[in-house]
C-alpha cells in the first residue's frame, strides 16, 4: 500500500534520510524504531504530507504522492496523524473531535452522533463540553486519537504518541491503536522508541539506522535475529563479541575469540570476522567448585567481574577472556553464593548464539 523507494531528506547539509526503502502493507501495524535522532518523525511527515523529500519516491496506492499531480488533497484525506505531544485546539472536547469532519462538510447530525461515538471509543463519554486543554496529557492524547480515528483514515500515522504518558494511559492508546487495526483495518504507521511497545503493537517492525531500514521483519525475527551488530545493541542484547571462524560443518563452527573456542550455529566460513550476540537470559552462571554446565555447548570458566543490581534482579559480569553479561535475581545470587572474584562457569548452548558478519574497519 505505501512504497519507500530510495526516499532521501536533508536539512541544510544534514542528510537525515539517506535511501529508505520498503514497504508497508495494506491493514498492518507497521513499527518504525531506531535510536534517537535517526529520523523516525521526519518520515513520518514525509509519508504524511507536511514534509516533502529530497530525493525518491513515495507512494500510495501506486501514486507518487509528492508529484505534482493534483491528487495531494485525495491522499491527505485518507490519512489521520497523531503526534508526539498531544495537540488540541482551545475549544471543547467535542469540537476539537469534529475539526475532520467539519473540513469534509459532514452534516451536524452526522458530526454528533460521530464524535459521541467517538467518545466512547475512547473511553471520554460526558467529556464532550468540557475545555480540552484542561484534561490530563492521557486524556488530551485520547482527544486526538479520537480526532483522527473519526474521520475513517485508511492509514494512521502515529509519532511516538505515548512518549510521555503514564503507564496507565500508554496501555489504553495501544489498546485504542490495536481496536482501531482489527475492527477498522486501517493501516498504522507507528514510530516509537521503546522496544517493548514494538513487540507488543506490531505486526512487522522495521529498525531505521545510517538513514536507511537496517532490518524490517516480525517482532520474533528482529529482536531474536538480528541483522547486524549495530541492530543487535540497539535491540539490547548485552553481550556481542568478535571472533573468526576457525572450523565448521553441519551448522555448528568453532569461533575463536581471543584464543577461546566458542561453538555456535554459524552460517559463515573458515578464516571470516564475525560478531557473536548472545542475550543474557540464555546463559547459566554455576559456581566453579563443584559446579557443571547444564546446558550443552559452551562451558566458559571465568571470574566474577562486577555484580550490579538492575531492579528485582542483578546484572553479573563475568571475565572469561573476554566479558560476558547474565541477569539472576537477587535470590539466585544469593543462593550461589557468588561475589565479585568468585570463580564460575558460564554455560549456553551453542543454538543461543546469533551470529552475524563482523563489519569491517
Amino acid at each position: 500500500m505505501i512504497e519507500l523507494v530510495n526516499v532521501s531528506k536533508r536539512f541544510g547539509d544534514t542528510a537525515v534520510l539517506g535511501g529508505v526503502t520498503g514497504r508497508i502493507e495494506r491493514g498492518e501495524i507497521f513499527a518504525i524504531m531506531g535510536p534517537s535522532g535517526v529520523g523516525k518523525s521526519t518520515l513520518l511527515r514525509l509519508i504524511g504530507l507536511l514534509d516533502t523529500p529530497t530525493g525518491g519516491e513515495i507512494r500510495i496506492g501506486g501514486t507518487d504522492i509528492h508529484a505534482k499531480n493534483g491528487q495531494s488533497l485525495r491522499i491527505r484525506r485518507m490519512m489521520g496523524m497523531v503526534f508526539q505531544k498531544p495537540a488540541v485546539f482551545n475549544s471543547t472536547v467535542s469540537e476539537n473531535i469534529a475539526v475532520g469532519l467539519r473540513f469534509r462538510g459532514a452534516s451536524e447530525a452526522v458530526i454528533r452522533k460521530k464524535t459521541e461515538d467517538a467518545l466512547e471509543v475512547v473511553g471520554l463519554s460526558g467529556y464532550g463540553e468540557r475545555r480540552a486543554r484542561t484534561l490530563s496529557g492521557g486524556e488530551m492524547q485520547r482527544v486526538a486519537l479520537a480526532r483522527a480515528m473519526v474521520i475513517e483514515p485508511e492509514i494512521l500515522l502515529m509519532d511516538e504518541p505515548t512518549a510521555n504518558l503514564d503507564p496507565v494511559s500508554v496501555e489504553m492508546i495501544e489498546e485504542l491503536a490495536r481496536r482501531i487495526n482489527r475492527d477498522l483495518g486501517t493501516t498504522i504507521v507507528l514510530s516509537t522508541h521503546d522496544m517493548y511497545q514494538g513487540q507488543r503493537l506490531a505486526h512487522r517492525i522495521s529498525v531505521l539506522m545510517n538513514g536507511g531500514f537496517a532490518q524490517v521483519g516480525t517482532p520474533r525475527e528482529v529482536f531474536t535475529l538480528p541483522a547486524s551488530r549495530d541492530v543487535a545493541r540497539f535491540i539490547g542484547i548485552e553481550n556481542i563479541i568478535r571472533g573468526v571462524v576457525t572450523a565448521g560443518g553441519n551448522g555448528t563452527s568453532a569461533i575463536d575469540v581471543g584464543g577461546t573456542l566458542v561453538r555456535a550455529r554459524s552460517p559463515f566460513g573458515e578464516g571470516e570476522a564475525v560478531c557473536l550476540c548472545i542475550r543474557s537470559e540464555d546463559m547459566r552462571i554455576v559456581p566453579a567448585v563443584g559446579g557443571k554446565a547444564v546446558l550443552s555447548g559452551n562451558s566458559l570458566p571465568g571470574t566474577v567481574a562486577s555484580i550490579v543490581p538492575r531492579g528485582p534482579f542483578s546484572k553479573v559480569t563475568v571475565d572469561c577472556g573476554f566479558l560476558l553479561s547474565s541477569v539472576l535475581s537477587w535470590k539466585a545470587v544469593d543462593a550461589l553464593g557468588i561475589r565479585e572474584g568468585s570463580r564460575v562457569v558460564v554455560s549456553f548452548a551453542a543454538e543461543s548464539v546469533h551470529v552475524v558478519r563482523a563489519a569491517q574497519g
